[in-house]
């Protein structure tokens, strides 16, 4: 089998083809724009990429053609040798991850369906929404404290009206303009939602999982996008670890010390899940998921069985997921406890 790397670039990319051997048959820069018709004129090959920006579009390219695809972490390739001795070019990172294809069958990562990469985007530039207003919303009530004045309570979809209701003059234009960014942002937001909501809707799995308490539209897409692929996890606990809800662990000898939740994985995905929890203990108190989570609470703090009832409902939408099936309150309830520890940091 030939072995065909690439270090991707913006605009170039270097390429580094070995026989089974590790004879290097070839060497070439090609235009990064260009890989997908190279890959497909190449003889059937395994396909090396280190994951970055442009590796899942040119994954996609080369599983077209025929080709196997290992999109190895970024994390991983230094251990194997790339930029060792403090040497690092584009020809040399080429050439050792297709020296070390030819000797061991490099790990991958998984390479994301369209509908997954364009439900993340999506997510992704409508977080950049809210963070952005977030800001600005944090910026004019700081020019209000040093007035010596407080915008009355409110959603933050009505807080540029709010601002405008307490001055009693007329608002200078540096304030006003960041009011009126401030609502387009609000509009942006809205369709977005709007957006997601339809996507939800004629989803089969999204519209299941909703039917658990604490997820929404938002909730359901982000969730079935960072899966993308059940199949991928054995269990529950899989997943539950790949999202980072699991305690780590800090052990060596005879001392064994148990520590806060790992946090690998997507990190809004998790945090979307523990802001699902908090939904849960504050309008479903009475559902058997916030009772059990009621009586961590009394014992660890309400933060542990917050982070621990995001654990739990990460399996249950696993559950619901893989049969098909709809929120069922009793199978929650019967469910065994999952052991908690104390939570060191969120």
């Amino acid at each position: 089998m030939r072995h065909l790397a690439v270090d991707l670039g913006g605009k170039e990319s270097q390429v580094c083809t070995r026989d089974s051997d590790a004879k290097i048959l070839e060497e070439r820069r090609v235009p990064t724009s260009r890989l997908p018709a190279f890959l497909m004129v190449q003889p059937l090959s395994r396909v090396i990429l280190e994951t970055g920006a442009e590796a899942f579009a040119i994954a996609d390219a080369a599983l077209l053609a025929g080709h196997e695809v290992r999109v190895v972490p970024a994390t991983l390739v230094r251990s194997l040798g790339v930029g060792a001795r403090g040497i690092k070019t584009d020809r040399r990172d080429a050439q050792v991850l297709s020296e070390v294809s030819c000797r061991i069958d490099l790990p991958s990562v998984h390479v994301p369906s369209q509908r997954s990469r364009e439900w993340k985007s999506m997510c992704g530039m409508r977080q950049a929404l809210v963070d952005s207003r977030t800001k600005m919303v944090n910026t004019v009530r700081g020019w209000m404290r040093g007035r010596i004045t407080h915008v009355a309570l409110g959603t933050v979809s009505t807080f540029p009206r709010r601002v405008r209701e307490e001055q009693e003059e007329d608002l200078p234009t540096y304030v006003e303009r960041q009011l009126q960014a401030i609502e387009q942002l609000t509009l942006s937001i809205k369709a977005f939602d709007k957006e997601f909501a339809a996507i939800a809707e004629a989803d089969p799995v999204c519209r299941r999982l909703m039917t658990a308490p604490g997820v929404g539209p938002l909730v359901s897409v982000r969730f079935v996008s960072t899966v993308d692929n059940l199949a991928r996890f054995p269990d529950p606990h899989a997943l539950e670890s790949y999202l980072g809800l699991t305690p780590g662990e800090d052990s060596s000898s005879e001392r064994k010390r148990i520590t806060g939740i790992t946090k690998a994985g997507n990190t809004r995905t998790r945090w979307i899940l523990v802001q699902a929890a908090w939904t849960i203990l504050r309008t479903r108190p009475g559902d058997p998921m916030a009772q059990w989570a009621s009586k961590i609470a009394a014992k660890k703090g309400k933060k542990t069985a917050v982070i621990a009832l995001a654990r739990k409902l990460a399996g249950i939408l696993f559950a619901m997921w893989r049969d098909a099936s709809e929120y069922n309150p009793t199978k929650g309830a019967t469910a065994p406890a999952v052991k908690t520890y104390v939570l060191k940091r969120l």
